[in-house]
């Protein structure tokens, strides 16, 4: 008798679009990546995957993304007068979009 096989566990939820971006990262070597190289920068909820990010910023865009590159950033830990806090890490994207597209708000 054959036993029914269950579907594999999805590893990564399903966000939406809006809440998979948190800001975009407009800083000098952000801007020089979007005029120069049409990579653009985003700061992304830290259980995002590269599919996730990739869908989201073409949904909220209407751009067609070429490649995903993501960091894990480790946050400088802060001193107070007592004690040290933690740090908060985050997680950075780079999207670099196909040469027909740009995105407005940069």
């Amino acid at each position: 008798m054959a036993v029914p096989v269950p579907p594999p566990p999805q590893f990564s939820p399903r966000l939406a679009p809006h809440q998979v971006i948190v800001r975009p990262l407009v800083t000098e070597k952000g801007m020089h990546r979007a005029n120069r190289h049409n990579a653009y920068s985003f700061e992304v909820v830290t259980g995002a995957t590269k599919a996730d990010i990739r869908r989201a910023v073409e949904e909220m865009f209407s751009v067609k993304v070429e490649k995903v590159a993501v960091q894990n950033r480790v946050g400088k830990s802060r001193r107070g007068r007592v004690r040290r806090t933690p740090p908060k890490a985050w997680k950075k994207a780079v999207v670099t979009l196909k040469p027909d597209f740009k995105i407005s708000i940069f």
